[in-house]
């Protein structure tokens, strides 16, 4: 299986942009949202991970169109880096990232906001141990192969964390997540964090093997928002509020026609239906609905600590970010009146 499909790759914490902090920036009001959007090209950076999927889905059905807008291109990364870049530069108009991802852009400088939630890893992120393992409280010493960096770092020191436990009181054994479930099965290390498909092939391979803590422990831990531009939000707050309708189109056309679409998305990110089925069982998309629900609730009063938190701990971010400069409800809001 190709690294690239599930991954959302390492965050390189320094980021080394070398840019200023945004000048202050005002809220679109959601009733200032014109309902046709402008004219012109929007382009959005994506990487191959499942929870980015429905922009597949609404590319291959022509929601966008029928949204109005005339152009939407999708960018293809495969790391958290390039696409950092790109929106640096104003290459990209905005991007889907992890939440922990837009941490980091926004305590290095970069003018960004959240506008919408687009996913959870529920049981699609996981730490896998051998039978010898049978608690988090048993890690303690312990080799764990994990890819440092990213959302399995993230769950780890998580895990740890809740057990009063840190990063030092575990042995890293550092790799790409990949690589992680082979080397457990392999028996080169004890404990292994990885994610889909990856924690399917270790349990079936392996009947000693067991999920010792999921991300769903904490939904939303490991989860996935859309970030745009903030000069793109103030000069053209219409294709955003579209490219978020074209989302909630191609959510209803996937639950309306599930493996036709899984059949779209899988082949985006290079593999077969069959090879991701349990991984799209262990992620939850978001409508903007729900997405503004989780904004005023859980999302924005536990989650985002929890993820600050972890990140924090995992080296990640070095300062504080908070939900209320970071998220503008503005486009959920007008996408739902």
């Amino acid at each position: 299986m190709n690294y690239a499909i599930i991954s959302r790759h390492v965050y390189r914490g320094a980021l080394a942009l070398g840019i200023v902090g945004a000048l202050a920036f005002s809220p679109v009001v959601a009733q200032d949202i014109p309902a046709k959007p402008e004219a012109g090209t929007f382009k959005i950076g994506i990487e191959p991970w499942l929870g980015y999927g429905q922009w597949h889905v609404a590319a291959s059905k022509d929601l966008f169109k029928k949204a109005n807008l005339e152009n939407v291109e999708l960018v293809n990364f495969t790391e958290d880096k390039d696409i950092n870049a790109a929106l640096a530069s104003g290459q990209l108009d905005a991007a889907n990232i992890a939440t922990h991802t837009a941490m980091g852009m926004v305590a290095a400088g970069l003018p960004v906001k959240i506008v919408s939630l687009l996913d959870f890893s529920l049981k699609a992120d996981a730490i896998l141990a051998g039978s010898d393992v049978k608690s988090v409280a048993d890690l303690k010493g312990k080799k764990i192969a994990f890819e440092e960096g990213t959302t399995s770092d993230i769950l780890l020191n998580y895990a740890l964390a809740s057990n009063g436990m840190t990063i030092k009181d575990i042995e890293r054994v550092p790799m790409p997540a990949a690589d992680a479930g082979t080397a457990l099965i392999a028996g080169q290390v004890p404990v292994a964090v990885t994610y889909e498909p990856y924690i399917s092939t270790a349990l079936a391979q392996d009947k000693n093997i067991q999920l010792l803590f999921e991300a769903g422990k904490d939904p939303g831990l490991v989860s996935d928002v859309l970030v745009v531009r903030e000069e793109v939000l103030k000069e053209r707050p219409g294709q955003v509020l579209a490219m978020i309708k074209a989302w909630d189109a191609a959510l209803a056309d996937y639950k309306a026609n599930t493996e036709e679409d899984r059949a779209i998305i899988a082949k985006a990110v290079g593999a077969s239906p069959d090879d991701l089925k349990t991984a799209f069982d262990g992620v939850q998309y978001y409508t903007s609905a729900e997405a503004a629900k989780a904004f005023a609730g859980d999302f924005k009063s536990k989650t985002f600590a929890d993820v600050l938190k972890a990140a924090k701990q995992a080296g990640l971010l070095t300062q504080d970010v908070s939900a209320d400069s970071m998220i503008d409800t503005s486009f959920v809001d007008a996408a739902n009146k």
